[in-house]
């Protein structure tokens, strides 16, 4: 072992940031030994380019939107065209935004990319995360807009009746916004991106993924935002999304296996490596990569109240991902113990998740 490689690869882990002359200064090395030691540490993959950042540390980026979620859950049965009591819930929200908090607190490095208000809101949606240990550098905070709101009504067994989104600040996450941040992207181990994004963002990131090689995935949001996919899908490694959603996409009823195959198919003509479908209480459909669909069953579990559990589930498969990319089986696992474990709370993201949660996945 060459122990002054290994104390250099020790001093770029407390601050990748050094320059080479510190680097030579501290270890007692001219600049081209130091010079020597960086490119050996790169060529052994241990560090990955300018700023020496370490793979381990390389983030998922989450980008989509953030907004304040509004719960009221009836207390009776729901009455239309009149009042209904109803007990009212305040909570962070947004699907990328959720994802990340998932993310984080499962331990994993995690950095969102997003847009809210510079109001109370909004800074309250980025500090939170960032008491969390994300990272939100490159966020736009609008000064002439207010923080996007989302008002789910639920009914006594806390199942959604109907949801009013308030999401126009997303928007102006554009393909210039992104190019503007293209620092924190080069940086990531994976993207994850939700279809609230305008459509011509959602193109650039799949045309970057199918130049860069990066790892991308897609988080579908509501059946109206599906028409966000371009028809070309080549350089997006998963879409994950629900029946109806994928109904909405494909323009079939998925009442019948060679319905679903149909729908699998044309997804894969348009360029889709994978494909996750999930369907509440019915568990789940998957294809790996060239393979068939296959079905995974979900857990019985009381719902306490169901928004915020799909994002779990996306939270659950990308971060099993980001350790074994090649896993999907493996990660719709995890996910549906994310999302279980979510439908029994009244929070749109578990708070007692930590990283030993994935210690035991």
């Amino acid at each position: 072992m060459d122990s002054k490689k290994e104390q250099l690869y020790a001093l770029l882990r407390a601050n990748p940031y050094v320059s080479q002359q510190d680097l030579a200064q501290q270890l007692g090395l001219s600049r081209s030994a130091v010079a020597g030691h960086i490119a050996a540490l790169t060529r052994e993959r241990r560090i990955l380019g300018r700023a020496y950042v370490l793979p381990q540390a390389r983030p998922i980026v989450c980008i989509g939107g953030s907004n304040v979620d509004r719960k009221l859950r009836s207390l009776a049965p729901l009455q239309m065209r009149t009042s209904n009591p109803a007990a009212l819930r305040e909570t962070p929200g947004g699907v990328a935004r959720n994802v990340a908090e998932n993310l984080a607190r499962l331990g994993l490095p995690v950095h969102l990319l997003t847009a809210v208000g510079d109001d109370p809101a909004g800074r309250g949606l980025l500090g939170q995360l960032q008491q969390l240990g994300a990272q939100t550098g490159g966020s736009l905070q609008a000064a002439d807009a207010h923080t996007g709101s989302y008002t789910a009504v639920l009914d006594l067994s806390g199942e959604l009746v109907l949801a009013l989104a308030h999401m126009e600040l997303v928007e102006r996450i554009t393909p210039d916004f992104l190019r503007l941040c293209a620092a924190q992207r080069a940086q990531a181990g994976s993207l994850v991106l939700d279809l609230n994004l305008p459509a011509a963002s959602v193109q650039l990131l799949i045309e970057e993924a199918r130049t860069s090689g990066q790892r991308l995935s897609a988080v579908a949001v509501s059946q109206p935002k599906m028409e966000r996919l371009p028809e070309d899908l080549q350089g997006l490694d998963l879409l994950i999304l629900n029946r109806d959603e994928l109904q909405t996409l494909s323009g079939l009823r998925l009442g019948s296996e060679r319905a679903w195959q149909r729908a699998l198919e044309q997804l894969r003509a348009r360029g889709l490596q994978r494909l996750v479908v999930t369907d509440g209480a019915a568990g789940l459909r998957l294809a790996e990569q060239g393979g068939d669909l296959q079905t995974m069953a979900a857990a019985a579990v009381p719902v306490a109240d169901v928004t915020g559990a799909g994002d779990a589930f996306a939270a659950g498969v990308c971060a099993a991902l980001h350790h074994a990319p090649e896993d999907l089986t493996a990660a719709c696992r995890l996910g549906l113990r994310l999302a279980a474990l979510t439908l029994q709370t009244e929070h749109t993201v578990h708070p007692d998740l930590t990283p030993e949660f994935l210690s035991h996945a």
